[in-house]
């Protein structure tokens, strides 16, 4: 039955149940807005159109009075939005024109680009891959305009990450970005040179999407299939040029398929390398060597190498079973265990809280069961050790309980680490990077229950610890009886900066060196690899070695041996080269293209010296060198706790540090242009880098020559699970005899404390 119903100056006309609209309809509101369609119970709900009297106009699904489903939303300015809808918010998949003809065409969420999508702007620039909060995030490629491509990884908006460059003269540079500018080691392949292999030997590499909204956007070539990311973030409005214009090109025709196919490569002998390193976008180094074929084979025959690591550790990690079971059965115990202990009440841990005993044990069948959830791996055991006191840790580390199951149980999941380690371990990486998770070995997994409760009290007595901080220790068992044990630590480079370097620690010296030939990007570095002692503010250093005396003096209580500092270096650029910065379209033209060439962009102290006395009366005043010999990079200011980050980070949780050179205040790191940031023991600490570069003898004058880098330190006292047990004394006694007794590594824990302490004094030397 069709009505017409009056109701404060809104008209309602057609079909009713009980005086409310129900079934077919057109209501028109006081304000002039029209809505023609279905209706139930008094809500507009189906199919229908509504129009505003701002000429904005919607026409597709409704639920419950929402835009909710698969419409068409029309506004006046000539943008167009045509996808899903949830509760008036674009979210699923969509495309949307905007006013100056600019397309997005890909996954949406709560109303913001999120997930795998594409992005035409109206200047015919291009960008294929994934989002998060309307912003280039994660995995993804971008053609400009003027012929050139970038294949790599994005942040907000920035290229961030690893990836390659390719230029319309057919060059290449592969690397790493920080913020849309070059930041690390890199290798540049000129034009004409080198040439990537065809489709003959990789396989097809086309870059492919459909215009349909409900097909997949897929990307193959230097990268897998597209990841997603799920976040939460507002902003619908305009276009979205919000990126370092800094890139690439590919050739593109209305069936949108890229071919990055360029054909067979050169000759060996006529491949042309340039080894570069940048810092924060500005040319430190580089290397040019023509006839680079062997390294170009070697390169290849690396990447190869990567490749049957990465497939065999995730297809035979539990004698065939995959490593992505191995990940979601990590996260499912986990979900569970800290679900379970989290609500129960805080209390002073046990006697009995310790030790292999204390354990929680559930069998997590696939189809599920009345305490655990269905899953898609296979079925397992799950065993979660010492609970409490591993909650109670979390706590004293100030972890929400939330956020640290976000962080390894979320939707973005873990990331295995392409390398293994020494001991053949496997490492997993969470998702935001906060957290590495490491397999351990039966006789490890009993040094850390043994010296668990040691560890908890010198933890809790010492914030300012640089010892490894463990979050959880588990072990899962499959049916067969395979058994893998992890141990959940925080992440020591967790850092919003750029780890351009890093170095293993010990303190001896036989085999501590690495094959330069093995060395790239990410390759952590040993002892006799270190060219540089480092300088840092007389309060900051005495604070360092207070705190690595007491860690010391605990880890030889404990008997335990071949630990390490692990120290990570953020090479900052010289302000008086900041003038050399690259423009975002520069185009890397090689300026030499015979023989090896190598040379610096750095700052240099001259030291003209007669006897020890006069070089340490030099290195004292280090701390105040005028601005113009070096140009500061970095600058400590008083702390603001309402200017920096003060949550604590994953590996630190101490007060902030004091400095000598602020009048002993607790201080912040500035580091112009960049970022403020809190300095903590072990976290954000600033230093001068120096290295000798050249050494000669005039006369009775010697004269050596310096660089000196600003540098942001990172460092933390690792694999501390050792002990001096029979066999590392068998294997002390054998290699004593065949090398010097103080050059290996393996030695009783007093004299290892010591050495190790000695060494790290000369690493980083008073200057006073």
């Amino acid at each position: 039955m069709s009505l017409e119903i009056f109701l404060k100056g809104d008209v309602y006309y057609g079909d009713v149940k009980g005086k409310i609209p129900h079934g077919k309809g057109k209501y028109t509101w006081s304000d002039g807005t029209v809505y023609e369609g279905s209706w139930k119970k008094g809500k507009m709900t189906g199919g229908g159109r509504i129009t505003w009297t701002s000429g904005t106009t919607f026409e597709g699904e409704f639920c419950g009075g929402y835009l909710d489903g698969f419409g068409t939303l029309t506004n006046p300015d000539g943008s167009t939005y045509i996808g899903s809808w949830r509760m008036n918010i674009q979210h699923g998949l969509g495309r949307k024109q905007y006013s100056n003809s600019d397309v997005y065409d890909g996954s949406w969420k709560e109303g913001v680009r999120e997930g795998s999508g594409k992005y035409d702007w109206c200047n015919d620039d291009m960008y294929i891959g994934n989002w998060k909060g309307g912003l280039m995030c994660g995995r993804g490629v971008m053609k400009w305009l003027n012929g050139d491509l970038f294949d790599g990884y994005w942040l907000n908006g920035y290229r961030h990450g690893s990836g390659v460059y390719r230029f319309v003269d057919g060059s290449y540079y592969f690397g790493t970005w920080t913020k849309g500018v070059k930041d690390g080691r890199g290798m540049f392949y000129p034009g004409g040179s080198i040439r990537c292999p065809s489709s003959k030997r990789l396989g097809k590499k086309k870059r492919s999407i459909k215009r349909s909204l409900s097909d997949k956007i897929s990307i193959n070539g230097f990268f897998k299939e597209l990841g997603r990311i799920s976040s939460k973030r507002i902003s619908t409005g305009g276009s979205v040029r919000e990126f370092n214009t800094d890139i690439l090109s590919y050739t593109s025709d209305e069936g949108e398929s890229v071919d990055d196919d360029v054909g067979e490569s050169l000759d060996d002998k006529s491949i042309v390398v340039c080894e570069r390193e940048y810092i924060q976008g500005v040319l430190i180094s580089e290397r040019i060597k023509n006839n680079a074929g062997v390294l170009y084979k070697k390169e290849e025959q690396r990447k190869f190498h990567m490749k049957e690591v990465e497939r065999k550790s995730s297809l035979d990690i539990f004698e065939g079973h995959k490593s992505s079971y191995l990940m979601l059965n990590l996260q499912l115990g986990i979900r569970y265990t800290v679900g379970k202990i989290t609500p129960v009440p805080m209390r002073e841990v046990r006697y009995s809280d310790f030790g292999e005993q204390s354990r929680i044990r559930m069998y997590f069948p696939r189809k599920g069961s009345q305490l655990t959830p269905s899953h898609s791996s296979i079925d397992f055991y799950w065993k979660d050790y010492c609970s409490m006191v591993f909650r109670n840790l979390r706590e004293m580390f100030k972890l929400d309980a939330a956020d640290y199951m976000m962080s390894i149980c979320g939707d973005d999941g873990l990331r295995e680490l392409s390398s293994q380690g020494k001991s053949g371990s496997l490492f997993y990486l969470s998702h935001d990077d906060r957290f590495v998770i490491k397999t351990l070995k039966k006789s490890e997994l009993k040094v850390l229950l043994k010296m668990l409760p040691s560890y908890y009290k010198h933890v809790h007595a010492h914030d300012n610890t640089l010892i490894t901080k463990f979050y959880g220790l588990h072990q899962i068992t499959l049916r067969v009886g395979k058994k893998v044990q992890f141990v959940v630590m925080g992440n020591m480079f967790y850092t919003e900066l750029q780890i351009h370097q890093r170095y293993d620690l010990k303190g001896s010296y036989h085999g501590r060196n690495t094959n330069k030939d093995d060395i790239e990007v990410g390759t952590t570095l040993k002892d006799l690899d270190l060219a540089y002692d480092f300088h840092m503010d007389k309060s900051l250093r005495d604070a360092l070695f207070k705190q690595i005396k007491l860690d010391c003096i605990f880890l030889e209580s404990q008997r335990i041996i071949d630990y390490s500092l692990l120290l990570g270096l953020h090479f900052r650029a010289p302000e008086h080269l900041k003038s050399l910065l690259e423009p975002p379209d520069a185009f890397h033209k090689l300026q030499k293209t015979l023989g090896e060439s190598k040379y610096f962009y750095s700052y240099y102290y001259l030291e003209l010296f007669n006897n020890l006395e006069n070089y340490c009366a030099f290195l004292g005043p280090l701390r105040h060198v005028d601005h113009s010999i070096p140009p500061k990079g970095l600058l400590l200011v008083t702390h603001e706790p309402s200017s920096v980050n003060t949550e604590p980070g994953p590996h630190s949780r101490g007060s902030t540090l004091r400095a000598f050179s602020v009048g002993d205040k607790e201080v912040d790191l500035l580091l112009p242009g960049t970022a403020r940031l809190r300095v903590q023991l072990g976290v954000n600490m600033p230093a001068h880098a120096n290295h000798k570069v050249s050494h000669d003898i005039s006369g009775s004058t010697e004269v050596k020559l310096y660089e000196v880098y600003d540098v942001v330190l990172y460092l933390g006292i690792i694999d501390i699970l050792q002990e001096y047990n029979t066999r590392k004394k068998i294997e002390y006694a054998y290699k004593s005899t065949r090398h010097d007794p103080i050059s290996i590594s393996v030695a009783d824990p007093k004299f290892y404390s010591k050495r190790f302490f000695n060494f790290l004094e000369k690493v980083f030397p008073s200057n006073t």
